[in-house]
């Protein structure tokens, strides 16, 4: 396990971004109660974080994160921009301590917004205003009950993609999510995902593992809530990222172009798997040797280590006691 920044050489590829660190985001269920308050009690910069998300959603957003009810912050449309302004607060506690913007960033889905506020392409203001939309749209576009998630751990994507092919009949049944060798998720009807469990386990899997969500989200499903939201991006006015940010839809770069670019990865996103081995795979032939997880959790960290075992750094940033540990981190590599 690497739990420390490592030294590194500067490289270059053709994907646009260099040698050195990449920043991660998470997304939906990286969330606990409590996230967030250690960082605000220390940190000035990340208060002023989460005052200006409270003023910009018109509710106590932070009051939710630090000590709230665990079945209000669960709901979708309160979810994602809750690790959205925690995420951003963590990074703003970064800087506010002195640490450099990273050479290339990327989020689970949820944190491709986040990525794209660090990159400044998007203000944190409308970025939260976007999500909670977005969180809404979701929630609402298959009834409550009828969709659900699952993990299959230990078998290759190309076998959980087939089974989903051949025992989807009727329903819809996709592989959503490829987050490591060995780790997809799947989503469509909960008859068909639940249907399908004993199929995964019969070819091989290890674990497969319903997920506590409220949507079949990343399938063809939540088509409706990704032309809603195609409507809600219209008005955006994009810049161009500071920074690198790779997609979620092609793990290829976000880039202005007047913002049409970004705003259709996006609106593609919501209905189309997540290749975050494929990002990372990219960073690390980038050059890329050190990953920090700006925000809640550590599964982000996990999924870095199960794709590359050996020769980077990985650390995760979400208190006082974790950003005290990427400073010495630096300096021990500066």
């Amino acid at each position: 396990m690497n739990n420390g920044l490592q030294q590194h050489g500067k490289a270059e590829s053709q994907t646009g971004e260099s040698g050195g660190i990449a920043y991660l985001f998470p997304g939906q269920g990286a969330q606990y109660v409590g996230m967030g308050n250690d960082l605000c009690e220390h940190s000035a910069a990340a208060r002023m974080v989460f005052e200006r998300a409270d003023a910009a959603l018109g509710f106590n957003l932070s009051e939710l994160c630090f000590s709230g009810r665990l079945e209000d912050l669960n709901t979708t449309a309160n979810t994602q921009p809750a690790i959205l302004a925690t995420s951003v607060a963590v990074l703003a506690a970064m800087e506010e301590a002195g640490l450099p913007k990273p050479d290339v960033a990327a989020g689970l889905s949820l944190g491709e917004y986040t990525a794209l506020v660090a990159a400044e392409a998007l203000s944190f203001e409308a970025a939260l205003r976007l999500v909670r939309r977005r969180g809404e749209l979701m929630e609402t576009a298959v009834p409550d009950g009828q969709g659900a998630m699952a993990a299959v751990l230990g078998l290759p994507a190309a076998e959980v993609k087939a089974i989903c092919r051949e025992n989807a009949g009727e329903y819809v049944l996709e592989a959503v999510n490829f987050n490591c060798p060995g780790q997809v998720v799947v989503a469509g009807h909960r008859t068909a995902v639940e249907g399908s469990v004993e199929k995964f386990r019969a070819a091989g899997a290890k674990r497969v593992l319903l997920l506590a969500v409220s949507g079949p989200f990343h399938t063809s499903l939540m088509r409706p809530a990704a032309e809603r939201l195609a409507e809600e991006l219209a008005g955006i006015a994009w810049q161009e990222p500071k920074f690198t940010v790779l997609s979620n839809v092609d793990a290829g770069p976000m880039t202005g172009s007047g913002g049409d670019a970004i705003s259709e990865k996006l609106i593609k996103q919501v209905c189309q798997p997540v290749l975050w081995e494929d990002i990372i795979r990219r960073m690390g032939d980038g050059g890329i040797r050190n990953f920090v997880e700006v925000g809640p959790g550590k599964t982000l960290s996990a999924l870095v280590r199960k794709i590359h075992p050996s020769g980077v750094g990985v650390l995760n940033v979400e208190n006082m006691e974790s950003l005290t540990k990427l400073l010495e981190s630096y300096q021990e590599v500066c």
